[in-house]
């Protein structure tokens, strides 16, 4: 089940965190991968959910966590994307993922990416019910290269047609002259492909933000911490 934190926090923020684990249930056999590859990036954002829930304390805001690995079911993905289930992943085969029935998709639709989306869903919607306002925040990570190409950026924000934040984002951060910073660089925010920012707060007109973060900056909770306050000074500069 998803993890949610301060679900009523006093913020405006809603964090929301779609890899934070690389479990995968034990009924599915680790989806016949060996535990070093669910180690690996494939399986999870590396360090997204440390700098969440450090967020989450420094602001007093509500985060909501998912619990289970990207490839049981990527719950950033539309459920019509192939990526949804993928069967390979950074060159790994994911034998579990291999031509699944239809009836076993939708199993993993209802067992873990609906009840991850309600979670979310529970928080906005008590939020709006009691008229408090909300920022919507979304944590990822990326591995430092993929496919042989390097990636420059430390940090990068995700964006579609509202820049609202982005922009003002872009330039705190870039206003600290030690690191790289991306704009729509690897990822950018495709409503066609991504699920939880356009279900949640695009679809709402919320004010929003989704953040990578090079996973090499946030391998371990002291950089999962110093990165969670880099972040938070610029949301504080902004909103």
């Amino acid at each position: 089940m998803p993890r949610i934190v301060r679900p009523l926090g006093s913020a405006g923020l809603v964090l929301f965190c779609d890899h934070a684990s690389n479990h995968v249930p034990v009924e599915l056999d680790n989806l016949g991968l060996p535990p070093s590859e669910l180690m690996r990036h494939i399986a999870w954002d590396i360090g997204a959910a440390g700098v969440t829930q450090a967020l989450s304390d420094i602001f007093d805001a509500p985060a909501i966590l998912c619990q289970t690995s990207r490839l049981v079911i990527d719950c950033n993905r539309q459920p019509h994307d192939t990526g949804l289930i993928p069967e390979v992943s950074d060159g790994t085969l994911i034998p579990g993922n291999l031509q699944l029935s239809a009836c076993a998709k939708a199993e993993r639709l209802q067992r873990w990416f609906h009840p991850y989306h309600d979670a979310v869903e529970s928080v906005f919607l008590e939020r709006e019910a009691r008229g408090a306002p909300s920022i919507a925040v979304s944590i990822h990570s990326m591995t430092d290269s993929l496919g042989g190409i390097d990636r420059p950026w430390q940090v990068s924000l995700s964006s579609h047609l509202d820049r609202r934040l982005t922009d003002p984002m872009l330039a705190s951060l870039r206003r600290v002259s030690n690191i790289t910073v991306g704009d729509n660089q690897p990822y950018d925010l495709d409503p066609n492909v991504d699920y939880s920012t356009p279900f949640h707060a695009i679809r709402r007109g919320l004010p929003h933000l989704q953040i990578e973060i090079r996973q090499d900056e946030i391998e371990d909770p002291p950089n999962q911490q110093r990165w969670a306050q880099r972040l938070a000074q610029s949301l504080r500069e902004i909103i």
